[in-house]
């Protein structure tokens, strides 16, 4: 289906061309004045100056164009220019009708959708997930989400820190505590064990301990350095260690986010790409784009039309250590090579906005993805506390994520027995999905790229712009709908009989164009404004108008098929936005 807002821009911009103006001039808005109108097109204004003539004269000619159009049932010229319109209620009842006739509600999918890679994870291994790693992992698989809905073959990485010095502190501290482990001796030749050397709890203890002790002792630091210089060159002992670290922390990683209601297609990580490093090197290389300062290898990426300094790319320190900016060039590679993707995008916080501009330019200039792919950096702000700093534990310290997870949890079941609304045994599933809205909703309403406050009172409110009250319209609807005797499917669509009905309809119209948007611009806070306005015309109607009691069927049955629509869309895009709606709350 047509977006309606197009459709309209139709219809005015030929009555333009007949009246003989631009037909660009016809484009046709929201009315920014409900009370006098529901769409406005202001063309007459500009084409004053084109044609050397008042805008009401203008508008006048084409509100006479208009006259037989069976879309609108109204066009008024007002002064100075502009052009008032409402909609016909029997085209806005069919445009509703198709809307509920069809799986998607009318959205279409992008026909130039193609493969898209979204990196979002970029977890450390061996450390537990905090708050720093939610913001990636809410909007990522939004975003994910909402591209595959589109059309979009989409691939969700997680990008596992797994190669770096993390992971030569952990073996020296081991080596420290249990030095007769095999994977010490040089001269063992045997199978090492299945089992770890270690919990997951040990080994997020052994890591910041670790990490702490290089700071201070300068012989354990190089200790620590030599072994991730080992594991990265092949030492057998080091590498079948890493393998129990891997396992162990994907482990819980993966309960992590699953209790989240995140998931990765790929559990790749920088270890991954190092064979492709050579490679990358080597095309870098030829393309002479490498040079060498202060025996470091660099590619100076700055450009004529740059207004401020944007420094060399570093790929080989002097010391031949590799960076970030090597494993994620490598990791491009491996990509274009594994799954040929048109776009990628990396979700990370804004500081590393440089990071990404750097490594993006090396990948055009060196021909590692084809001229016409993406890459799209969507920095984020950061989730503070009431204080306006990044926010903490009551301690100071750095929240993990499970942690805050079931804070919130706990936060809703004390709400939950207040108004004794769920059976006890319900009541842990219902809780979490009203816990899930309200943190990634929380989130998501907020323009990604801006820091927000985190406000565990407001965020969890049954009123106001939140995500428990999106549940709570979904709840309520299912209710609705529950007591209606007849056919729910079968129920049919008639002309509004009154401006709540006709009002929901409308904002039900603007599902496609929402939802395009969003899409287009890779926002889910735009889905976020549009289903809260969808749910306050639904409380609207439901609380206005009696459904259930109405004693004439078709009136009825038109009423029970614009709450059921009104559902599915509900549904449909905190689906999009990762969370889910319960039966009761």
């Amino acid at each position: 289906m047509k977006i309606l807002l197009d459709l309209i821009t139709e219809q005015v911009s030929d009555a333009f061309e007949a009246a003989g103006f631009d037909a660009k001039l016809g484009k046709v808005t929201l009315s920014n004045r409900p009370d006098l109108c529901e769409y406005q097109c202001n063309g007459a204004l500009a084409g004053a100056k084109l044609y050397h003539k008042a805008p009401i004269q203008i508008a006048n000619a084409v509100k006479e164009q208009l006259a037989d159009c069976k879309m609108f049932s109204g066009v008024e010229a007002v002064n100075p220019g502009f052009l008032n319109i409402r909609l016909d209620s029997d085209f806005l009842t069919e445009y509703v009708s198709a809307m509920a006739a069809d799986a998607r509600m009318g959205c279409e999918q992008d026909p130039d959708a193609g493969t898209v890679i979204v990196d979002y994870g970029g977890p450390n291994v061996a450390k537990p997930l905090h708050i720093g790693h939610l913001r990636s992992a809410i909007i990522g698989e939004s975003i994910k989400r909402i591209y595959a809905y589109f059309g979009n073959h989409t691939i969700g990485d997680i990008h596992l820190g797994d190669w770096g010095l993390q992971m030569g502190l952990i073996i020296a501290e081991v080596q420290e505590r249990q030095p007769e482990l095999p994977y010490f001796d040089p001269a063992f030749t045997g199978e090492y064990p299945a089992e770890a050397p270690f919990t997951i709890s040990e080994l997020e203890e052994i890591y910041p301990k670790a990490s702490a002790k290089s700071k201070e002792n300068a012989e354990f630091a190089k200790r620590a350095h030599d072994a991730t210089y080992e594991l990265q060159n092949g030492n057998r002992g080091y590498l079948a260690m890493w393998q129990h670290i891997m396992r162990v922390s994907v482990a819980d990683l993966k309960k992590n986010y699953d209790n989240l209601n995140v998931h990765f297609e790929q559990w790749l990580g920088e270890s991954d790409a190092q064979s492709f490093i050579p490679q990358m090197l080597d095309t870098v290389k030829a393309k002479g784009l490498a040079v060498e300062s202060d025996g470091a290898l660099v590619v100076p990426v700055q450009e004529e039309s740059d207004t401020k300094e944007i420094p060399p790319c570093i790929l080989v320190k002097s010391d031949g250590a590799t960076l970030y900016a090597t494993t994620d060039l490598a990791t491009i590679v491996q990509r274009m090579q594994d799954f040929h993707p048109q776009r990628m995008m990396y979700l990370t916080d804004n500081r590393q906005n440089l990071h990404f501009e750097q490594f993006f330019r090396v990948a055009k200039k060196a021909g590692l993805v084809e001229p016409d792919t993406r890459l799209d950096h969507i920095g984020f702000g950061t989730m503070n506390g009431k204080d306006g700093k990044p926010f903490k534990t009551r301690a100071g310290g750095v929240m993990r994520l499970e942690v805050l997870i079931q804070e919130i949890t706990d936060y809703v079941i004390a709400k939950i027995r207040e108004n004794q609304t769920v059976e006890e045994s319900a009541l842990a599933d219902t809780a979490k999905k009203i816990a899930m809205s309200a943190l990634k909703y929380g989130d998501l309403s907020n323009l990604a790229t801006k820091d927000y406050v985190f406000d565990l009172d407001r965020f969890s409110a049954f009123e106001g712009n939140t995500g428990p009250y999106i549940l709570y319209t979904i709840v309520r609807i299912k209710s609705i709908l529950s007591k209606y005797t007849g056919d729910v499917a079968a129920s049919k669509l008639l002309p509004p009989d009154g401006q709540e009905q006709r009002e929901l309809m409308l904002v039900l119209t603007r599902m496609q164009d929402a939802l395009l948007s969003a899409y287009r611009e890779s926002a889910p806070n735009l889905i976020c404004a549009y289903i809260y306005e969808l749910a306050v015309a639904a409380n609207k109607f439901y609380h206005d108008v009696k459904i259930i009691s109405e004693p004439d069927a078709a009136k009825q049955g038109s009423y029970i098929a614009l709450m059921d629509l009104t559902r599915r869309v509900l549904e449909q895009c905190i689906d999009l936005l990762g969370f889910e709606a319960p039966d009761k709350m």
